[in-house]
């Protein structure tokens, strides 16, 4: 459903020492649950090179259009049933859409803090003119159709929305997050809160509830039962670093390689 970067991945130690930066943190004035998680300094924190001149969306990804975007979601990150559920929730959107636009060098040290390097398909080779743009590389007409009318917005007409406007580029990826994509898919929000009861189908293909599952929405059909690859690792180090820095446990069945796409 979407075209991933599938760049610059493999295992390494993803315990940052970072998780002091969110222990502090205190909720702000308005009781927003997001912005409580993620605050301006852990958004910094999570994303240091959001402003190097060497990503080409250097920029353009910024904590406001992020806190409006999520904010067009009400129960993004905020409806998991308490709080370790609700970091889980950003910890697992920032783990899949950090893999998708990074811009990190396999096996180094930094390797999990190049997220949201880049805001477009580096070829443009997929679907044009509808190649893979934002957060998730949104790809196709169909998905660019469902997302704008899901927004009301005619994506199709201007797809380049999604790579010059930061507000609906996320709004276009947690659209991805919070929609069932496929007749017998469920959404990565319902998964990540435990609200998927798998089929009688799923157990014996392989997807049980977990942050796999997950990459089996995003690119199951590349990415799953092919055992270790490194796109997966990739997604697994960034879903970890998050979880130690919102100081919550990642939980099991993180990756999908003995998986069967959906």
């Amino acid at each position: 459903m979407v075209a991933s970067m599938a760049r610059l991945v493999l295992p390494a130690a993803c315990a940052m020492a970072t998780a002091a930066v969110l222990l502090a943190v205190a909720a702000p004035a308005d009781g927003s649950v997001v912005e409580s998680i993620i605050t301006q300094d852990v958004y910094s924190a999570m994303l240091p090179n959001l402003h190097n001149s060497s990503c080409p969306a250097s920029g353009f990804y910024t904590y406001d259009a992020f806190i409006q975007a999520a904010a067009f979601f009400p129960g993004f990150g905020t409806t998991g049933g308490g709080d370790e559920y609700n970091r889980r929730e950003l910890a697992a959107f920032f783990g899949q859409t950090s893999h998708e636009t990074t811009g990190g060098t396999r096996g180094a040290a930094d390797q999990f803090q190049w997220g949201y390097c880049f805001k477009e398909e580096v070829s443009k080779s997929t679907s044009p003119p509808d190649y893979g743009r934002g957060p998730i590389l949104l790809t196709g007409q169909a998905n660019y159709q469902q997302a704008g009318d899901a927004l009301g917005l005619d994506l199709v007409g201007n797809p380049d929305l999604v790579s010059s406007d930061p507000v609906i580029s996320f709004k276009t990826a947690i659209w991805f997050w919070w929609t069932a994509q496929g007749k017998n898919e469920p959404s990565c929000h319902d998964v990540v809160v435990e609200n998927w009861t798998p089929s009688h189908a799923d157990p014996a293909a392989g997807r049980v509830p977990g942050y796999g599952v997950i990459t089996n929405i995003f690119n199951g059909g590349i990415e799953c039962g092919r055992g270790p690859n490194d796109a997966n690792i990739d997604r697994i180090g960034y879903y970890q670093r998050y979880c130690d820095m919102f100081d919550v446990a990642a939980g099991d069945n993180l990756d999908r390689y003995t998986q069967e796409p959906f």
